[in-house]
């Protein structure tokens, strides 16, 4: 059976990045009637933080993503000890004791000679006895995975055919000086564990592929079964920037915002992939998805894409699913009329206050006149939706405006704004008093 997982370092809030790769976990599994493992990394021991775990899973649930199951590395240490201790039995691993420095100034020699900055093994011809003598003097080894002297290749179901020639990378650090794994050898060692299939990751962590598959052929005796799918690295496109670049923009901030979840959800699944880009409801993303059919190149995440499915969402959004969401005193009438002109949730602050609050409307140049005109021939009140025609016919025929002409300096000095709702809905709501008020001083 398939079984895929989603594995974020909880170091910080999950970002569009990282969303985006969840999603590909989720609709992949759900494709082929699979199960979505949600595993934390956290054995960086400084970094990691309890609460951005669960804010990661509070944002995942909020996007529409469900697993199936649950678990975090640092509950897991004896598992990763017992495979370093097999490790080390099959004469693959190895003790070293060189400190940051030692290793910089070696890269830095190899650099000016020309060479690849590659780990040179010096551990490796260490006798017992200088080892013995490194550790009475408070040294404590961190360990090396020897890799495989040979070339490998493997299909990438998103990039094709890809290889590692491992003569050419440094052996890597599986086991720290105090004792915890790294996060590489702690994935490999959790892949095998849980049985997972298919590994659909970023690309920036293509470079570690090769690696982790001779890990795992070391810890097995075996090639693995799994299947790799790097996702190209998002890149803003579109006129549209939003306030971060969009992989480190975090769902959080989105959220805060008042992106919908299925406009976020829709923008990415289908990044890279053929088609149009409509709406669609996160449970019925998964027909459209196929990540052979994701595009190799960088990926465009479109910020004024997501802002229009955002619009759509929130269009079509009833008021008793998000009254708890707006100003306090907001009513279904004013949702009603602001909800198809919003591109974001928060932008309804402002909205309200069009309606409720107190407004400095721009004064227009030329216009006092018809401003003028315009108050005088406000229609009494009760007001309801009839009042914006009624009003500008009469207006219309009183000073022979048409169009823009007519229609644009009223809306700026009503709303301060050039564009926006429907002022059939709005103009009820922002009442006599206030535009009476709004249209004197635009003229003045």
């Amino acid at each position: 059976m398939t079984r895929v997982r989603f594995a974020p370092s909880p170091t910080g809030h999950l970002f569009v990045s990282g969303a985006r790769v969840a999603l590909a976990n989720d609709l992949h599994a759900r494709r082929h009637g699979g199960s979505l493992l949600l595993r934390f990394d956290d054995v960086d021991r400084d970094r990691a933080r309890p609460a951005f775990a669960e804010a990661i899973a509070q944002d995942l649930q909020w996007l529409g993503i469900a697993w199936h199951e649950t678990f975090r590395q640092s509950e897991r240490l004896d598992l990763y000890a017992k495979a370093a201790d097999r490790l080390r039995q099959a004469n693959r691993l190895y003790p070293c004791f060189e400190g940051d420095d030692e290793l910089r100034a070696k890269r830095d020699q190899q650099i000016k000679r020309g060479r690849a900055p590659v780990y040179d093994r010096a551990m490796l011809r260490m006798t017992p006895e200088q080892r013995a003598k490194a550790e009475a003097n408070g040294k404590r080894p961190y360990w090396r995975f020897m890799l495989s002297p040979r070339t490998l290749e493997w299909q990438d179901i998103v990039m094709g055919p890809r290889q590692a020639k491992l003569t050419a990378v440094s052996d890597p650090v599986v086991v720290r000086a105090d004792g915890t794994p790294t996060p590489l050898f702690a994935s490999v060692v959790d892949d095998i564990d849980t049985g997972i299939t298919h590994i659909i990751r970023a690309e920036d962590n293509a470079s570690n592929t090769g690696v982790q598959i001779d890990l795992w052929e070391a810890l097995t005796g075996q090639a693995p079964r799994v299947r790799f799918a790097h996702l190209p690295a998002l890149a803003d496109i579109g006129r549209v920037r939003l306030s971060r670049k969009a992989g480190s923009l975090s769902v959080r901030a989105l959220r805060g915002d008042g992106v919908d979840p299925a406009a976020l959800a829709t923008c990415l699944a289908r990044i890279g992939m053929p088609g149009t880009t409509d709406l669609v409801a996160p449970a019925d993303l998964v027909r459209g998805f196929d990540l052979g059919r994701l595009s190799q190149t960088s990926a465009g995440f479109d910020a004024s894409q997501l802002l229009s499915l955002n619009r759509r969402a929130l269009s079509r959004i009833d008021f008793s699913a998000v009254a708890d969401r707006l100003p306090i005193g907001a009513t279904e009438a004013f949702w009603l009329a602001v909800r198809g002109s919003l591109d974001l949730l928060n932008e309804v602050r402002g909205w309200w206050e069009v309606v409720t609050g107190t407004i400095v409307p721009p004064v227009m140049a030329g216009e006092s006149a018809f401003l003028s005109e315009a108050e005088a021939l406000l229609p009494p009140e009760p007001w309801d939706e009839s009042v914006w025609h009624r009003w500008t016919d009469t207006l219309a025929q009183a000073t022979g405006r048409v169009g823009d002409a007519l229609l644009m300096p009223l809306r700026l000095a009503l709303t301060g704004e050039d564009q926006g709702p429907s002022l059939d809905a709005l103009l009820p709501l922002i009442g006599r008093a206030r535009a009476s008020s709004r249209l004197r001083i635009a003229a003045a």
